[in-house]
């Protein structure tokens, strides 16, 4: 699995006009199922989500977890982070993990990061969404499950 996070002042994500989820502080959280992903893929990333610390403290140093400050979540589906580029113009997805498995660890993922009570809004899974956010620093940070 692979996950972007940004650290946003606040975001929405919409699809059809329609706002899906929107947040003041925290993290956009964009998620990439990947072929042999498992449950323990996604918990490992929801760990890190959660503690990752690049959030200020009270002496401005990136030293506070989501939680710490009082951050809310925005996690939206987003298969394009498995891209092939290797060859060509045209990326592949070959690597993403077929429409029903990720959505079965999107929602596990989903699922580990409520039990912190944070805030948490989502997009529509498979949608065609627009995602608006204000990245705050800009700190964005790549996570992906199978590095060590």
């Amino acid at each position: 699995m692979r996950a972007v996070l940004q650290r946003v002042s606040r975001a929405e994500v919409r699809a059809g006009g329609q706002i899906l989820g929107k947040i003041g502080g925290g993290f956009v959280v964009l998620l990439g199922v990947a072929q042999g992903d498992t449950e323990a893929d996604a918990a490992r990333l929801a760990d890190k989500t959660l503690g990752i610390r690049v959030f200020a403290d009270s002496a401005g140093k990136m030293n506070c977890a989501l939680a710490t400050v009082g951050g809310e979540l925005l996690v939206v589906s987003q298969f394009t982070l498995l891209a092939d580029t290797d060859s060509g113009r045209r990326p592949s997805f070959t690597r993403a993990a077929a429409p029903d498995e990720a959505r079965h660890l999107y929602e596990h993922f989903l699922s580990l990061v409520r039990k912190d009570n944070l805030k948490v809004e989502t997009g529509e899974f498979g949608a065609t969404m627009e995602v608006e956010l204000v990245n705050d620093g800009p700190v964005t940070i790549i996570l992906d499950s199978r590095a060590s």
